[in-house]
């Protein structure tokens, strides 16, 4: 005896139109999926925002200060009073045409000091945590990747640059150098800030070196190193095809977390007086020559002060949010 065979009815034309038409599952790279992380979290977006700002600020500060019609170099001593030498009105003389007011004595304008001073801090900032990465890194996979007398070496000398007074020694050389016209083709204000950025940079890399060596301590285990090698893949493609593409995150987690804290080295060596020199503006020796007047009038440490605070937590805040969006295993 046959059985019936029911037939189920043909969907109609339209409902197969629109099952196609809808996208199907995409799959999303790790770029993707940090990303995707990190703009759901509201204080790095609105750190990140910041440091835009201020790097924009920072690139185009010729531009800006010169559209306002105000110079780091003007002297306005019309606007200062004649018996005490310090602005007069309100607020440290602020006005239309200063901003931020003027400073005592010189009449210079606070507001363009503070953009000009931005430029600075971020250039010697940025290009000693650049040079702090590139050594660090190369140091870091060459102890973890080849292991042996290369790692012992290497893990000394970090061990010798981690126990360096850097900051006696930053001093010194810049005391040294105060006298110096030229050097290697560099000369007065590029020489100082050449040398500033040295010696953050390169006393600095020992800190990455270890965080990148344990990390490809770990990732040289790894099975997909062990495939590339049965391939017959050199060390040349391993280091660059494998194992640099896994050490992305942590190398960008630590240079936004260097960056601030290279601003206030270079703050707090200005502020000594062996940093930053006149007539060149610099945050930390806006502080520095605010000393003189912070009992009559705590407005000029204030700026200065202000400006780093903002800078340094806007880069640590971001920092901290671009970990956890890295990290797989955040619940943030």
């Amino acid at each position: 005896m046959s059985v019936p065979v029911e037939v189920m009815p043909e969907p109609p034309i339209s409902a197969i139109e629109e099952a196609l038409a809808k996208p199907g599952i995409q799959g999303r790279s790790l770029g993707q999926i940090a990303w995707s992380r990190l703009k759901r979290d509201k204080v790095a977006m609105i750190s990140l925002v910041l440091i835009i700002v201020i790097l924009v600020v920072a690139i185009f500060a010729p531009l800006i200060i010169r559209a306002l019609g105000v110079s780091t170099d003007d002297f306005n001593i019309d606007l200062l009073d004649q018996e005490t030498a310090l602005p007069n009105g309100p607020w440290s003389g602020a006005s239309r045409e200063h901003w931020l007011g003027i400073e005592p004595a010189n009449g210079r304008d606070v507001f363009a000091r503070i953009v000009v001073g931005a430029r600075v801090s971020l250039v010697i900032a940025i290009a000693a945590t650049f040079l702090s990465v590139v050594l660090g890194v190369a140091a870091g996979v060459a102890a973890g990747y080849y292991g042996g007398s290369v790692d012992t070496v290497i893990s000394r000398i970090m061990d010798v640059m981690l126990a360096f007074p850097v900051l006696l020694f930053a001093i010194a050389m810049l005391v040294i150098f105060t006298g110096v016209e030229s050097f290697a083709g560099l000369s007065d204000v590029s020489l100082r800030i050449a040398l500033m950025i040295f010696i953050i940079g390169f006393f600095s890399w020992a800190y990455i070196g270890r965080v990148i060596r344990g990390q490809v301590l770990s990732l040289r285990e790894k099975e997909f190193i062990d495939a590339s090698r049965s391939l017959g893949a050199k060390n040349s493609r391993i280091l660059n095809k494998e194992l640099l593409p896994n050490l992305v995150a942590p190398i960008l987690v630590y240079a936004t977390l260097t960056i601030p804290t290279n601003i206030l080295f270079e703050a707090a060596l200005s502020f000594l007086g062996v940093g930053v020199q006149e007539p060149l503006p610099s945050w930390g020796k806006m502080l520095s020559t605010a000393q003189s007047t912070y009992s009559v009038n705590p407005f000029y440490m204030f700026i200065p002060g202000i400006a780093i605070f903002i800078t340094v937590l806007a880069f640590n805040l971001f920092g901290d949010g671009l970990r956890d969006a890295l990290d797989p295993k955040s619940t943030r």
